[in-house]
């Protein structure tokens, strides 16, 4: 009998070999139109936080906190920006860097928005 289950070590080898996609990302209040501006180098990550923490009530944003508390976590929208795939070659570092860049040229175009 073949198993067919990935050991442990196979899968942190596709885990770390995986094509990883950062960007910049909102989290937008539905009621008030306030926004919080972030970036992250794992979108995905942020993406299944975000929808981990509606399900469960639980605010994961301290800026966000209060009016979470409030106003429950379903009046709030994720909103992804701009995303940014690691080029090959490219280390993580230089990457964290290309997307704090991007986020602080978001943080310019959207200096009209009211943000937390």
């Amino acid at each position: 009998m073949v198993n067919s289950n990935p050991s442990r070590k196979d899968l942190a080898r596709q885990y770390k070999e995986r094509t990883k996609l950062g960007g910049v990302y909102l989290v937008r209040n539905m009621k008030s139109g306030k926004a919080l501006l972030d970036s992250t180098v794992d979108l995905q990550g942020v993406r299944n936080r975000f929808e981990f923490a509606q399900k469960t009530g639980s605010c994961v944003y301290i800026k966000l906190q209060a009016d979470w508390a409030a106003q429950g976590g379903n009046m709030f929208a994720l909103e992804t920006l701009e995303e940014l795939e690691q080029g090959e070659g490219q280390t993580d570092a230089d990457f964290k860097a290309d997307i704090a860049l991007l986020k602080e040229m978001w943080l310019e175009k959207l200096s009209g928005e009211e943000l937390y």
